[in-house]
C-alpha cells in the first residue's frame, strides 16, 4: 500500500460517520475503518438518496438495497437521507424555495429547511467542478448530510469524525483535497472533523480491499461502468450513455423527455441521443443477466458476498463522473 495518510486520533470519537455510496472507494473506506479496529456499532453510514424515494430518474434503483445489504452484513447503522422530491423536484422547481432535506435518525425522521428564497432551476447541473452550477452534489448529497448533522442534538455530545471516500487518482480537482481538516458542521459547541482515509491510494488498492472483504461490487461495475455515480449522471461517458439506451431504455427516455421540457441539453454541446450515438455499449452489458436483473431492482436479491469473488468489467475502465 502507498504511503498512509497521516490519520486522526481514532480513539477520540464517539462515532463515525460514513457518507457512503455504495461504491467502490465509501466502501474501501469502510473497510479501512474496520481493519483499523473501529468496533462496527460506532460506525453509520449514511447513504443520500438522490431521487428522494420517488421513482428512478436518476440513480441506480438498486443501490438502496445494495446499501442495505452492507450494512446488515457488517452490522452498522445505515441512516438514510434525502432531498424532498429529489432529483425531479429540484430540477423542476419554480419560483419557490428548495424543498426540504428529511433524514433518518435513531428515533425516527428528522427534517430541516423548506422555507428558504424563492428560486427557479428548470435546467440540468452543468457539467463543470464549480458547485455553484453543478447543484446536484450539493442540493443532494453535501448539504443534506451536513443538514442531519447540524440537526440532531446527539452530535453535539461527543466527537464525530465524518469519513468520505475521494481518492486524489481520480481527477486534479480531487487531487487538492485535504486529506484531514475540519467538517464544514464543526463549530464551538459541535466537533466534527474530515477524514478521507483512501485518499492517496490507486484504484488497485482500493479492488484489492474488496476483494479481501469478499463484498459483492455494486451491479454497475459488472455491467461495465467504473465509476458508481447516477446511473444517468450529467458526466456520463458517450459509451455510458449508449449502454443506458440499451440497457435501461425507459430511464434514457426519461432523461430525454426532461431535455425537451427544459429546452436544454444535459451535455452543453450534445442531448443523451447524440452522446449514446457516439459511443458504444460495454462489452460487459449483455453478458451478467443477474447483475441486469438486480440493477432495475428495487429489492437486493443477490448473496452481498461473493464466492469465488471476481473482478468486475467495469474495474480500471470508463472512469467518467463527477470531478
Amino acid at each position: 500500500m502507498s504511503a498512509a495518510v497521516a490519520r486522526p486520533d481514532l480513539g477520540a470519537y464517539r462515532r463515525f460517520v460514513v457518507a457512503f455510496s455504495g461504491g467502490k472507494d465509501s466502501l474501501a473506506a469502510l473497510l479501512h475503518l474496520l481493519n483499523l479496529g473501529v468496533p462496527a456499532h460506532a460506525i453509520e453510514l449514511h447513504h443520500h438518496d438522490v431521487d428522494g424515494g420517488g421513482p428512478s430518474l436518476m440513480d441506480w434503483p438498486c443501490t438502496l438495497g445494495y446499501v442495505r445489504a452492507i450494512a446488515a452484513h457488517f452490522g452498522t447503522a445505515l441512516y438514510v437521507s434525502w432531498r424532498e422530491g429529489g432529483f425531479a423536484r429540484e430540477l423542476a422547481r419554480t419560483a419557490e424555495p428548495t424543498a426540504p432535506v428529511m433524514f433518518e435518525t435513531p428515533t425516527g425522521i428528522g427534517t430541516a429547511g423548506g422555507n428558504g428564497p424563492l428560486g427557479t432551476r428548470g435546467l440540468f447541473p452543468q457539467t463543470s467542478p464549480d458547485l455553484r452550477v453543478r447543484w446536484c452534489s450539493p442540493a443532494l448529497k453535501i448539504d443534506v448530510l451536513a443538514a442531519a448533522i447540524r440537526n440532531q442534538p446527539r452530535f453535539l455530545e461527543g466527537r464525530s469524525l465524518v469519513v468520505t471516500g475521494e481518492r486524489a487518482e481520480e481527477s486534479s480537482t480531487r487531487a487538492r483535497y485535504a486529506p484531514f481538516e475540519r467538517h464544514r458542521t464543526s463549530t464551538l459547541t459541535r466537533s466534527v472533523d474530515h477524514w478521507r482515509p483512501v485518499h492517496d491510494w490507486s484504484e488497485q488498492e482500493v479492488w484489492a480491499a474488496v476483494e479481501r472483504s469478499g463484498v459483492r461490487p455494486h451491479p454497475a461495475y459488472v455491467l461495465g461502468w467504473g465509476r458508481l455515480s447516477c446511473r444517468t449522471c450529467i458526466f456520463g461517458s458517450p459509451d455510458q450513455w449508449a449502454t443506458v439506451r440499451l440497457l435501461f431504455p425507459v430511464a434514457f427516455q426519461r432523461v430525454q423527455a426532461r431535455e425537451a421540457l427544459s429546452g436544454k441539453t444535459i451535455h452543453r454541446a450534445f442531448d443523451v441521443a447524440a452522446l449514446a450515438d457516439r459511443g458504444r455499449p460495454f462489452a460487459a452489458a449483455l453478458d451478467h443477466p443477474d447483475a441486469l436483473a438486480q440493477a432495475e431492482d428495487e429489492i437486493w436479491r443477490l448473496p452481498i458476498v461473493m464466492a469465488p469473488w471476481r473482478l468486475p468489467a467495469g474495474a480500471f475502465g470508463d472512469t467518467a463522473g463527477p470531478p
